[in-house]
């Protein structure tokens, strides 16, 4: 019996599921890494972009205050076992990245900083850990689904029963609800008048674009790769 319980522990799946679930928790740590990363550039960004005069308090404002609620949830092994605890850790990561692409992109704005080296290294290295944070979201994604479908499979499922190993939350679409409501289409034509007998009409005039419009930035899954 003890010589036949390695062979009846690895062919009921029991090898695999260490397996898998180091790798979990493996890719988890990377995920924090990263965006812990992204954690420590920003108050190196939001002290250069402070020098420049009159730029907008708001959108600091807003950078600083989601990466204070980032940083709040306190990150212990139980939160990527825990679904709700998971989605709020994910929206608080998703709030950053939000006030962070508005950032950059009223930053557009102002040549001087965007002259400056200092800010222009900070950009670089914020991309690039944008870039790292997609590939280890990626990676976790698909362990936690790998070792899922052991969970779930026949017959390791029942050795997940015998020994505790449970389906494990994973990341969402973080525009979920936005992607899931159906387009607006209209194809409604404006009313046009008639000119008055012998007028001549004006030319129709070019909207001006409001100066408070907000400047469109690629998500930060699609920003260069780091240099």
């Amino acid at each position: 019996m003890v010589l036949s319980a390695p062979l009846l522990l690895s062919g009921c799946g029991y090898n695999e599921f260490q397996n898998l679930d180091e790798q979990v928790n493996a890719s988890w740590s990377e995920v924090l890494s990263q965006y812990q990363r992204r954690s420590d550039l920003i108050p190196n960004i939001v002290n250069t972009v402070k020098g420049e005069a009159n730029f907008e308090q708001e959108t600091l404002t807003r950078v600083v205050e989601a990466r204070a609620k980032a940083t709040s949830i306190q990150v212990t092994p139980e939160l990527a076992k825990d679904p709700e605890a998971l989605k709020r850790f994910q929206a608080a990561q998703g709030e950053l990245s939000g006030a962070l692409s508005r950032l950059l992109a009223v930053s557009e704005a102002y040549p001087t900083l965007q002259s400056n080296q200092g800010f222009r290294d900070l950009r670089v290295q914020l991309e690039g850990t944008e870039n790292r944070i997609t590939v280890a979201r990626n990676r976790y994604i698909k362990s936690v689904q790998e070792y899922n479908g052991l969970t779930r499979r026949f017959p390791t499922n029942f050795t997940a029963k015998v020994f505790g190993y449970e389906v494990k939350p994973n990341f969402t679409v973080q525009n979920e609800a936005a992607i899931s409501a159906p387009p607006t289409v209209n194809f409604d034509k404006p009313a046009t008048t008639a000119p008055n007998a012998g007028s001549t009409a004006a030319p129709a005039a070019t909207p001006a674009t409001p100066a408070s419009s907000p400047l469109s930035l690629p998500a930060p899954g699609a920003a260069p790769a780091s240099r």
